[in-house]
């Protein structure tokens, strides 16, 4: 029997594939270091772990709202005033199943047949394949090293089409861990208001900045729908909590789709992530992003040695964007081989780029510094050895 046909616009996750090609040779009893999934080794801070299981010990099982544990909308709004000095009411937090849920619902409300949505080329895959599900039109936006790897108001403004109802940015983006300034957020959403569209921003990396403050959409654009996580800053990857604050005016027809599409977030997640603001866990988070603001560090002196150094070091997330083109025009190819040959597990562009995929890599810099050293001195030998073979055949 058929399928609809809104699969189509669904493609898989090709990092997946190659995940499962190097479990398959970790299995085999090789040495495999993964650089390619984005989820760094720390495990769920201890507060956050006893405050789950004090939750389900106590019986906190249960459905809660549709649209969250008042509680918890309550401390992510005194986050928002406390670390970004912005006022935020809890009626517009909406909690929701992992980042996931708050972009599907985002979607839901901001899109539909006909319309034209733009974002960025590279993004993050799911946000343009969510746009295919409700058969809006995506409009990709090619970003390079001159636009800072975002979209900007005035790339936006060029690419405007009549029928466009949404611009999607992230910051700090993946694949390309760059941010948008402050300025640049705010010119994105005149943009968007003077021309009646919807702004929505991923800000599921918040926090994990480098060399700049970590900085939210909603101090310069309230009416943004700004969709957040759990799952990066706070390391509840599995836990699958996330979160949306959208206009006051949406709140009561979101409610309406969280009630249909997933009822509510996980009723014990939700209990141990407010276990997530506490001193205690707050200052584990702040130590862990210097642990990955030093990784960063190793990663990009070692690229720099290697002759890979990226033309604009990334300011957040745990990825570096890698232009490899002048080594191969395949880099599924070259993740391949990569693997096979040194056991080092990094992502194929094309997961993240329509133009420039084949072009570009992704490396997470999530694991520690010694594995780090040790990924940089087997990609060394696997460089000279094809630097080698080119030399021969030539």
């Amino acid at each position: 029997m058929p399928f609809a046909r809104r699969l189509e616009s669904v493609a898989a996750f090709r990092v997946m594939t190659l995940l499962e090609a190097a479990q398959a040779r970790e299995a085999a009893g090789h040495d495999v270091i993964h650089l390619e999934v984005g989820e760094p080794d720390f495990p769920t801070p201890a507060p956050v772990i006893a405050a789950g299981q004090a939750a389900l010990a106590a019986g906190q099982t249960r459905y809660t709202p549709a649209c969250g544990l008042p509680a918890l909308r309550e401390a992510i709004a005194a986050d928002y005033q406390r670390r970004h000095g912005v006022t935020v009411s809890p009626s517009r937090i909406i909690i929701t199943p992992g980042a996931s849920g708050a972009l599907l619902l985002a979607t839901l409300l901001c899109a539909e047949r006909g319309d034209s949505v733009l974002m960025a080329d590279p993004t993050y895959p799911c946000n343009r394949h969510f746009m295919g599900l409700v058969d809006a039109q995506l409009d990709v936006v090619p970003v390079n090293a001159e636009s800072g790897w975002q979209l900007t108001a005035e790339l936006a403004d060029d690419f405007w089409r009549e029928n466009t109802r949404a611009v999607m940015v992230a910051s700090p983006s993946n694949p390309t861990g760059h941010v948008l300034l402050p300025e640049e957020l705010k010119a994105l959403g005149e943009l968007c208001q003077t021309r009646d569209a919807h702004l929505l921003v991923d800000e599921i990396y918040q926090g994990l900045t480098y060399g700049v403050p970590a900085h939210t959409a909603l101090a310069e654009c309230p009416d943004a729908f700004v969709i957040n996580s759990f799952s990066k800053y706070f390391g509840m990857t599995g836990w699958r909590l996330g979160w949306l604050v959208a206009p006051e005016a949406a709140v009561e027809p979101l409610s309406r789709l969280a009630q249909n599409v997933f009822l509510a977030a996980s009723t014990p997640a939700q209990h141990a992530a407010l276990a997530a603001f506490t001193p205690e866990c707050e200052a584990e988070l702040e130590r862990r992003r210097q642990v990955l603001e030093a990784r960063r560090g190793v990663l990009l002196a070692g690229l720099e040695r290697l002759g890979l150094a990226p033309s604009v070091p990334p300011q957040g997330a745990f990825y570096v964007w890698l232009d490899i083109s002048h080594l191969s025009d395949d880099s599924e190819a070259f993740c391949r081989a990569l693997l096979e040959e040194e056991n080092v597990a990094i992502t194929p562009g094309t997961d993240f780029a329509l133009a420039e995929g084949r072009r570009h890599v992704r490396i997470a810099f999530t694991a520690d510094e010694a594995r780090l050293r040790e990924a940089l001195a087997r990609m060394e030998r696997f460089l000279e050895r094809r630097a080698t073979q080119a030399g021969v055949s030539a």
